[in-house]
């Protein structure tokens, strides 16, 4: 008898479609949502890694054009009003607020360089707030996935029993199929999760040190212009 439930449950395919047609319908929504959710992460996880690259590239040279030795202006004139880099706007900003800040006469509307900080500022949190787009997606991913998982787990578990119960049968072959079909959607729900929590620390990380820069470079030019309004 043992042999022959040992051979019966061996017939069995195990792959993992297989696994999936054989869920139930409940199961089956699971294992599609935490598949989309795992692929929506990825995308964004390979997204943020070229823009991330591409914005510290950006900054690299843009600081070693500022810090040449160029007059500031004719940097300004060069990059244009509407620049493509992200540290190039916040120098933009600022250089806008500047020129801004002068009178017909030449002489400097009083508070300029609150406003010029202010308008840094503005450019900055505008950055930030397109860098870190997408990192909620990752974030919420990587808390609820195990869980959705686990209740496709419980629900396939809970009609595997039902089965059992309904065919009066506990031999391998009724009991493993659904079972192994159980625990498919806590693996799915385990391989959404964890890269999604790896990269939005490790993006969250990059995200931060590139805001850095960026606030750095602009109480580094505030102080530039502040040397000239008091001069």
């Amino acid at each position: 008898m043992e042999t022959q439930t040992l051979a019966l449950a061996s017939e069995i395919d195990f792959s993992m479609w297989a696994l999936f047609a054989r869920a139930t319908l409940t199961v089956k929504l699971v294992m599609t949502l935490l598949m989309i959710a795992s692929f929506w992460s990825w995308s964004i996880i390979i997204q943020k890694q070229i823009a991330y690259r591409k914005a510290r590239r950006e900054a690299a040279v843009f600081d070693q054009a500022f810090w040449s030795g160029e007059p500031l202006d004719e940097l300004f004139d060069q990059i244009g009003v509407e620049p493509s880099g992200r540290a190039q706007k916040v120098f933009v900003a600022g250089m806008m607020e500047w020129r801004r800040s002068h009178r017909a006469d030449g002489g400097l509307i009083a508070g300029a360089q609150a406003r010029i900080d202010r308008s840094m500022d503005v450019a900055i949190q505008k950055e930030a707030e397109d860098l870190q787009k997408g990192l909620p997606v990752l974030a919420t991913t990587g808390s609820t996935a195990p869980f959705v998982g686990l209740f496709g787990t419980v629900w396939g578990i809970m009609h595997a029993f039902i089965e059992i119960a309904q065919q009066q049968n506990t031999n391998l072959a009724v009991v493993a199929p659904g079972i192994a079909e159980a625990l498919l959607a806590t693996g799915l729900g385990l391989l959404a999760a964890i890269p999604a929590v790896i990269f939005y620390n490790k993006l969250s990380a990059d995200v931060d040190r590139i805001i850095g820069g960026y606030e750095a470079f602009a109480d580094e030019f505030s102080t530039i212009l502040s040397r000239q309004l008091d001069s």
